[in-house]
């Protein structure tokens, strides 16, 4: 992986939410200019992948089933061995963006073309990413999918449409999809609360 360049599109993300954040949420950590509340929940795992379920059971942005959206979910091991479990790469990228002063050591995606359940997580490094296809996806309209072989990615591209491209390229993908993924998932959310309390009348 490019680490610049995932510094530059983290930085660039960084830079948009912080504009939003009022400044009673501004509260530095004593180590970084990270704000309290967006640090990882969970204390240093020098072994994040080990029984990654247990320990990251739901998305923290989202709150979102990690084992139930297995084939998007992902994972990132921080310098300081603070890891986020995320639902997908729209997640991850508010994680990158939040945590800006973490250097990422490691970062795992799902293999989509794996016929495990669930689906092993590779390093990011070692994956092709099928962006656009017509696949659905968890938290993003337009499909991020990845994948361990590359001519397995080929073979759902040619059934499934989209262009290729390695991690960086999906990640900056997602952060462009970033205002109409979110306006998305909160014309959903909506719709759902509107609905539950029908059921309930």
């Amino acid at each position: 992986m490019d680490r610049r360049q995932l510094l530059k599109l983290s930085l660039a993300a960084g830079a948009g939410l912080a504009a939003t954040t009022g400044t009673a949420q501004a509260a530095a950590c004593d180590t970084d200019r990270t704000p309290q509340q967006f640090i990882p929940k969970t204390g240093a795992d020098a072994k994040p992948l080990d029984k990654e379920f247990e320990k990251y059971p739901k998305c923290p942005y989202c709150g979102m089933d990690r084992k139930e959206h297995h084939k998007a979910r992902m994972l990132v091991q921080y310098s300081d061995d603070l890891a986020d479990g995320v639902c997908s790469i729209h997640c991850l990228s508010l994680s990158l963006g939040l945590n800006i002063d973490r250097e990422p050591k490691q970062i795992w995606g799902p293999d989509y073309g794996s016929a495990a359940e669930p689906r092993p997580l590779v390093p990011v490094d070692n994956l092709v990413y099928l962006i656009g296809a017509d696949l659905k996806h968890a938290m993003t309209k337009r499909s991020k999918h990845s994948f361990a072989t590359p001519s397995v990615a080929k073979e759902f591209q040619a059934k499934y449409g989209g262009s290729l491209g390695n991690f960086n390229d999906a990640l900056r993908e997602a952060y462009l999809d970033m205002a109409g993924d979110v306006a998305m998932i909160r014309r959903n959310r909506e719709e759902r609360r509107r609905k539950a309390a029908q059921a309930k009348g």
